[in-house]
């Protein structure tokens, strides 16, 4: 009876492999054939621009900025969607979802009607001589909107594989529900809560339709690479295409790296 699970095991697992490997070269090729039709004497040229230099330093700074915002705003909404039951959990559960499915055009036209010049917020702003679209402001603004959703769901995901005994055994030591979120929730998920918030970090990174939507400029790195595809070719983008992929590898890398790290601290 074992030897004939093993080998059913077995022919299931040889007919999955083909559909998940033609995906996985569907992934890898268009990577891979890049790195053979790259002009790689023109990288050098290219990523010393000036123009693309700045481009880059003002994605950093606001994916930045907007992934330390999310934090500090989506964990504890992570918290709540996973501890804490109330009324409006459901509401805000869908709420949290719709920027994932908004196409981000959608999602820089809503920031847009709120936050420009003639907006209900950006309106005041504007009169003051400050406009939200247009600006770095506003590409914080629209990284926010977009990224948000990765850090609340990773924070939610993390929070609810805490095992509720330990918040038990720090309440019966007398700790208040501030003490057990800082003692015991957030040290146990934070393995899980730093991978979400570096997926929003690479989400507000790559982010061109909302921000190239409310702030054209200054210039992300997404929205200057399609400049310059649009402006001068293919050829001209394609050392820009290699820095995001660089950018990107590094990203993901981490993210793994933590993922592994919280299912190392789960079994133990």
């Amino acid at each position: 009876m074992i030897y004939v699970t093993k080998r059913r095991y077995r022919n299931v697992s040889s007919s999955l492999a083909a559909p998940a490997l033609l995906l996985m070269l569907y992934l890898v090729i268009p990577v891979v054939y890049l790195l053979f039709t790259l002009p790689w004497y023109a990288v050098p040229e290219q990523l010393a621009d000036p123009e693309a230099i700045g481009a880059l330093i003002t994605s950093l700074l606001s994916a930045t900025l907007a992934t330390v915002v999310i934090a500090l705003f989506g964990v504890p909404l992570g918290y709540l969607l996973a501890r804490k039951e109330f009324p409006a959990r459901g509401l805000f559960t869908l709420l949290v979802y719709l920027p994932l499915v908004f196409p981000p055009v959608v999602s820089g036209i809503l920031l847009l009607l709120l936050y420009g010049p003639y907006g209900l917020i950006g309106t005041p702003f504007a009169s003051a001589g400050l406009e939200l679209d247009s600006s770095f402001a506003g590409v914080v603004l629209a990284q926010i909107f977009v990224a948000s959703p990765f850090v609340i769901i990773a924070a939610r995901s993390a929070f609810e594989a805490v095992d509720p005994a330990l918040e038990q055994v720090a309440a019966t030591l007398g700790k208040g529900s501030l003490a057990i979120f800082w003692q015991v929730n957030l040290p146990v998920a934070r393995a899980g809560i730093i991978a979400g918030l570096l997926l929003g970090w690479l989400r507000a990174l790559g982010e061109f339709g909302a921000t190239v939507v409310m702030a054209y400029h200054p210039y992300t790195l997404p929205v200057y690479l399609y400049v310059q595809l649009s402006g001068t070719g293919v050829n001209a983008a394609l050392p820009l295409v290699l820095l995001t992929l660089a950018v990107s590898f590094i990203g993901v890398g981490l993210v793994l790296w933590f993922q592994h790290m919280g299912r190392q601290r789960e079994a133990q």
